[in-house]
């Protein structure tokens, strides 16, 4: 069965992202993070849900996205995983964890499916990272590949700055997007990218490519959640679009509750539970009874 628009009852697995390129399909990707984000992204028909060590900034407060522990990705991924019935469910190894010891970054790879239930990791870098990706597939763990901008590299980048502007830069990312082509990543995310360089790659790989800040030309997009739904705090980058400002629906709510509970019309007695009649008696003279409807 394929996919159509409105049905997404079939699974998404690495043959199905495939498939989408060789038929020149969109792949729809978001990030989630949290139960609840998860199953709206899944039911909406969202094709590939990345928990993304974005969370460090956008849900933990952290300034970028190297503070985000293992331990914390896993937490996230198992709450996810919960959630997510349809989507290729991926989850971003964090700095430091498979960057000491090809050893360790194996191993944390396989708690990411055995205790995350991931269905794949991703791993930023290019054709120095080639030796570790080839292992971590050997082992039977589908990779996500990243490369061009990579927010873990943000120190020797200098900042989070547009890559692939130069003749050198532009054939280092041809030749990271070949190096891991190869080495078998079932997709490839191309990050802060012109729109000429991500379209040259994207037609020069079987793999599927999934832009952000890339252009319209990769095979899919993703965005991360709260910057889809108006949930940051900053000011967007240029790639963003927003979709809504749940931020400012969930700030006039948070206020509109706390103006009810000041001028105590919240709760009301229909928000009330009641004791049965015959417990009245039960509460004595000094716990008089409030009459229902008295204002």
């Amino acid at each position: 069965m394929s996919i159509t628009t409105g049905d997404f009852r079939q699974r998404i697995t690495v043959h199905t992202l495939a498939e989408r390129k060789r038929k020149h399909e969109r792949i729809v990707s978001l990030t989630a993070y949290d139960y609840a984000t998860a199953r709206l992204a899944d039911e909406a028909g969202v094709e590939l849900i990345l928990v993304g060590d974005s969370l460090a900034q956008v849900v933990l407060g952290y300034d970028s996205t190297l503070p985000v522990t293992l331990e914390e990705m896993l937490h996230h991924t198992r709450a996810v995983r919960r959630a997510v019935q349809h989507a290729f469910l991926v989850a971003d190894m964090p700095f430091g964890s498979y960057h000491t010891n090809d050893d360790r970054a194996l191993e944390n790879a396989v708690r990411f499916v055995k205790e995350g239930g991931a269905e794949a990791v991703k791993i930023e870098g290019g054709v120095s990272r080639v030796p570790l990706i080839r292992r971590i597939i050997e082992a039977e763990i589908p990779v996500v590949g990243h490369i061009g901008l990579t927010p873990q590299s943000v120190h020797r980048m200098g900042g989070y700055k547009v890559q692939g502007k130069t003749a050198h830069a532009i054939d280092a990312l041809l030749a990271d997007a070949d190096a891991l082509d190869r080495a078998g990543v079932v997709a490839l995310v191309l990050e802060g990218i012109p729109r000429e360089v991500a379209a040259r790659i994207t037609a020069a790989v079987a793999t599927p490519t999934i832009g952000i800040g890339a252009g319209p030309e990769c095979d899919g997009q993703i965005l991360v959640f709260h910057d889809l739904a108006g949930l940051t705090f900053t000011t967007p980058a240029k790639f963003v679009r927003r979709y809504c400002n749940a931020g400012e629906l969930i700030s006039e709510a948070i206020r509109s509750y706390r103006d009810d509970v000041r001028s105590a019309t919240f709760p009301a007695d229909e928000e009330s539970y009641h004791l049965p009649r015959e417990s009245h008696p039960a509460l004595g003279e000094t716990h008089p009874v409030p009459v229902v409807g008295r204002k």
